[in-house]
């Protein structure tokens, strides 16, 4: 019966439905099959809901859209700009930085390709970056966000496996940074050897003060949020709630720009976001209580098992299956589904659980700007305005930068766990 709900997940799935639908349907089938109460259906939802943790997840969201909508986001981009306007690569190296920075705030990589990236692709246009070169800079760097804190991917696979959230936000730091250092050298290179824009002087320091006041008490935001959950002073919900009371404190009283339509703008996003999010949550937790029950987790335990104990194989057995998740599903419907049935047997079989978790966001996000059915690529050449071909053609050298830093994430697990460690 576990393989039929999930054949009819499937085949619903493949034939257009909304994935929620997609879920839903089959776990209504099965409890009028097996004669179950109705009652089991909101109890298992409600219960899943029911999480102390994913109430980070509305309030970073709601931070995110409050930065956008009182302009905050702008003044981080304009100083940015400003700094290193000048290094070969000028705008398209401050996209990556942003997208580091903003864009695991949504949860969702779609969201941001289509929010913060359509900005970003505008701004390298305008500079003079061609249209396939811009989108593969901004998709890349869309890779990287999801696991550098605050991230929302990660707060979700931390809530369906019982496993520190902190632990898990403050693991992302260095494979986030190490990437966003490869993504930008890639960038230098292709600049320097294609002779791409860039500003015309380097700032002086009077322009460098300029830019930075305004942006400084934006840019204390994200490092008043890890430091304090490095310190141990902050739970992620907390430390969500902390960074969402001093945005609106630096909006409305250093910048004067929070209005009450920025504010209803923000809580409208907000609201619609969360209930996409959560929606899925609740059926994917019903989905996955059935799932149990027909005992499919084992069975896969015992299947998955009969390859190989070793660690290292594993985790490129779970490479693949993540990889593969990520062209067809989003984040949150890929963690949601297919976490509680592969986590189990390679984390008895010696896979720390917080590595796996930066391993899982990581590919899926990867996964999205993969052909042939990466969901990123579609939406970008969208934005941009050109063919699938041409946004491949440009995308060849990203890939290089990606890859490498699966690879460290996938065998330098001690790397991976180093800050961590050291809040243990």
């Amino acid at each position: 019966m576990g393989l039929l709900i999930i054949a009819a997940f499937l085949v619903l799935f493949i034939a257009g439905f909304p994935v929620v639908y997609a879920i839903l349907i089959p776990s209504i089938a099965y409890t009028l099959i097996e004669g179950l109460p109705l009652g089991l259906l909101s109890q298992r939802i409600t219960y899943a809901l029911d999480s102390f943790p994913l109430v980070a997840v509305p309030v970073f969201i709601f931070v995110g859209n409050l930065m956008n909508s009182a302009g905050i986001t702008d003044r981080i981009f304009r100083f940015a700009d400003t700094l290193v306007g000048r290094v070969p690569g000028g705008l398209a190296q401050v996209n990556v930085f942003s997208s580091l920075i903003f864009s695991g705030m949504s949860g969702a990589a779609l969201a941001d390709v289509g929010g913060l990236g359509r900005i970003e692709i505008e701004a390298m246009r305008k500079r003079g970056f061609t249209a396939p070169f811009s989108a593969a800079v901004t998709g890349a760097s869309a890779v990287v966000g999801p696991i550098f804190p605050p991230s929302i991917p990660l707060i979700v696979y931390g809530s369906i496996t019982s496993v520190s959230i902190v632990q898990l936000l403050i693991a992302g730091i260095v494979p986030a940074l190490i990437c966003v250092v490869l993504l930008m050298l890639t960038v230098a290179v292709l600049s320097y050897r294609r002779k791409l824009p860039r500003a015309e002087r380097w700032p002086t320091l009077r322009d460098i003060a300029r830019d930075l006041l305004p942006a400084f008490p934006a840019l204390v935001a994200p490092v008043l949020m890890i430091s304090g959950m490095l310190a141990g002073l902050f739970t992620p919900t907390e430390a969500a709630s902390v960074t969402a009371v001093y945005v609106l404190l630096i909006s409305s009283l250093f910048y004067r720009d929070l209005t009450w339509p920025h504010l209803w703008s923000a809580l409208f996003l907000t609201a619609r976001s969360t209930s996409a999010i959560l929606a899925i949550v609740a059926v994917a937790a019903l989905f996955g209580w059935i799932l149990a029950v027909e005992q499919v987790p084992q069975d896969f335990s015992r299947w998955i098992l009969q390859f190989s104990t070793e660690p290292i194989v594993l985790l490129l057995i779970a490479n693949l299956i993540f990889f593969v998740a990520g062209m067809f599903l989003d984040s949150t419907t890929a963690t949601l589904l297919v976490v509680p049935i592969l986590a189990p047997p390679l984390v008895s079989a010696g896979i720390d659980p917080v590595h796996l978790g930066i391993l899982v966001i990581f590919n899926l996000m990867f996964g999205l700007l993969t052909p042939p059915m990466g969901l990123s690529l579609f939406l970008l050449s969208s934005i941009a305005e050109i063919s699938l071909r041409q946004l491949l053609r440009a995308l060849i050298p990203f890939y290089v930068p990606l890859l490498m830093t699966l690879a460290v994430i996938t065998f330098a697990d001690r790397l991976v766990l180093w800050l961590p460690s050291l809040i243990r």
